[in-house]
C-alpha cells in the first residue's frame, strides 16, 4: 500500500516531524484545524480501523499510550482532542492509519 503517509515515512516526501520512533511517526498537519495540529501515523501501513488484526492490539496501545506524552511536549497541559476517522463516510481522507491530535484553543473543530 502506498500513501501519502507512507511515502512521508519512507523519505520520499517531506514533512514536519515532531516526534519519530520504530513504532510511529508524529507530523504537523499541513491544514491545521486548531493552533496545535498533529498526525500520529504507525509505521506500519493499516488502512483504518477497520482493518485492525489481533496482531495490532500491541501497537494500538503504544499509539494510545503515548498520544498523552506527544501532546504534554507540544504544551497541551488544558487538554486536546484525539480524532481517528475511518471510511470516506468517516471523514478519512488519507487511507493510512492516523490520529489527529489538536489543542491550543477555546473551541476546537471536528475534523
Amino acid at each position: 500500500m502506498s500513501t501519502l503517509f507512507s511515502k512521508i515515512i519512507d523519505g520520499e516526501l517531506d514533512a514536519e516531524f515532531i516526534y519519530q520512533d520504530e513504532h510511529l511517526v508524529v507530523i504537523k498537519d499541513i491544514y491545521p484545524k486548531a493552533p496545535v495540529h498533529v498526525l500520529m501515523i504507525p509505521r506500519k501501513p493499516i488502512i483504518n480501523l477497520d482493518d485492525l488484526n489481533q496482531e495490532d492490539e500491541a501497537l494500538m496501545g503504544y499509539m494510545m499510550m503515548k498520544v498523552p506524552q506527544i501532546a504534554a511536549s507540544l504544551g497541551l497541559e488544558s487538554g486536546y482532542r484525539t480524532i481517528i476517522n475511518t471510511g470516506k463516510g468517516g471523514g478519512q481522507e488519507v487511507f493510512h492509519l492516523h490520529i489527529h491530535i489538536l489543542g491550543g484553543g477555546t473551541s476546537l473543530p471536528f475534523v
